[in-house]
């Protein structure tokens, strides 16, 4: 995030003031009531509008977020007063987590983005899934290069197109439209920093004969992906390990 998380860390009861902010969030202007102080010490954005450069209180006590929505909103909310945020019950609780990272740095919190990404990250793992084309489009289109949640994810992806027999029809398609997202895979691979001794080497001439032929004796990658088929379940916003060990998973 462009600005790291403001002063130490305190204790919530020194963060308790008696002075109250009204944040008005949505299209609706959801009303929340919340404490100027816990709120301006874990976010510079609001520190800014309720500050001046001398650290005094500004007269205005009132401010609108007509562009975030309620939901991610009242996670933040959750999470300023207990500093801990719910653990998915499934792939559908990501989609708000990822709204809440964005929110995260609008607001410029560190500790929530990191947060989020480790939360989301343990139920990808934790469910031996991958992150969906999806999930992964959404982040790429709102954050910049060097981003956590970024990296997070197409790291796993980098892992599961490692491992997969092919790669999945929708995943070529995106690739082949994303050059960033193509580069940003294979940097994620050689961060791995794989030994030269675990890599194939295609310029050894016995590597080039045990090269892979299709059912119909042809050789080249496509001949080979043929060979493999990969299932695709639609609708979902995730992949998933089959039990063959292959990865299964939509556009979603």
């Amino acid at each position: 995030m462009s600005t790291p998380e403001q002063k130490s860390e305190k204790p919530l009861y020194q963060l308790l003031s008696h002075t109250l902010v009204d944040i008005y969030v949505g299209p609706e202007s959801t009303h929340w009531i919340l404490h100027e102080k816990l709120l301006c010490h874990h976010s510079p954005f609001f520190a800014s509008i309720f500050y001046n450069k001398s650290k005094k209180e500004s007269s205005s006590k009132a401010f609108g977020l007509p562009d975030v929505d309620d939901v991610p909103f009242e996670l933040f909310v959750g999470w300023l007063y207990s500093r801990a945020l719910r653990y998915p019950d499934s792939e559908a609780d990501i989609g708000p987590l990822l709204e809440l990272y964005l929110l995260s740095e609008k607001l410029e919190i560190e500790a929530l983005g990191s947060d989020v990404v480790e939360t989301v990250r343990a139920w990808y793992h934790n469910n031996e899934a991958y992150p969906g084309l999806r999930r992964v489009q959404y982040i790429y289109a709102n954050t910049e290069e060097d981003n956590q949640m970024r990296e997070m994810m197409v790291g796993a992806v980098a892992r599961q197109l490692t491992l997969a027999d092919k790669i999945p029809v929708h995943w070529e398609k995106a690739l082949r439209k994303n050059g960033q997202l193509a580069v940003d895979i294979i940097r994620s691979i050689q961060e791995w920093h794989l030994e030269s001794r675990s890599v194939p080497d295609p310029r050894d001439v016995d590597m080039e004969r045990e090269r892979g032929r299709g059912d119909d004796g042809k050789l080249g990658f496509s001949a080979i992906e043929g060979a493999s088929q990969i299932s695709t379940t639609e609708g979902e916003g995730y992949e998933m390990v089959n039990g063959n060990g292959s990865k299964g998973g939509s556009e979603d």
